[in-house]
């Protein structure tokens, strides 16, 4: 239960990290490219933190502990991208490059903050023990075999 709850942890971040930054850059920035509108990533990272917290509800009503879903902090990022579109307002390919580049950097390090503050995944382990299956969906050995030799 604790390598569980820790690869979930570790896992997450870095699976989050990635696709998440890229996410965010690749969605806000093509929106405001061609919309012309600044703020725009603000308003999708908040979109993404409120649905955020839906499905850690969601999750939390199964039966999982309220910090098994860590709520990624896009916000700060978004900001920087927006800063970075209203910064570069004459060039396209500048708002991608560095917008783009300041946001896959500064998106883990505000997530690295927020996964510390995470509880101990051995206490977590002990409260929550893993999920199991029903006895009637464990699945069986296969019998292959095993009389072979009598």
């Amino acid at each position: 239960d604790y390598i569980f709850y820790t690869d979930w942890m570790w896992t997450s971040f870095v699976v989050f990290s990635i696709s998440q930054s890229t996410m965010l850059a690749v969605g806000a920035i093509y929106y405001m490219l061609f919309t012309g509108v600044p703020g725009t990533a603000t308003y999708y990272a908040t979109i993404m933190t409120i649905y955020t917290w839906v499905a850690k509800g969601a999750w939390f009503a199964l039966g999982y502990p309220y910090d098994f879903i860590v709520v990624p902090v896009w916000i700060p990022s978004a900001m920087l991208l927006d800063l970075t579109y209203w910064a570069t307002r004459r060039n396209k390919h500048a708002a991608i490059i560095i917008g783009g580049t300041l946001v896959s950097l500064s998106f883990p390090l505000f997530n690295m903050v927020n996964l510390l503050l995470v509880r101990d995944p051995l206490e977590v382990a002990f409260k929550y023990p893993r999920p199991t299956l029903p006895a009637y969906m464990t699945p069986i050995e296969p019998q292959v075999g095993k009389f072979y030799n009598s």
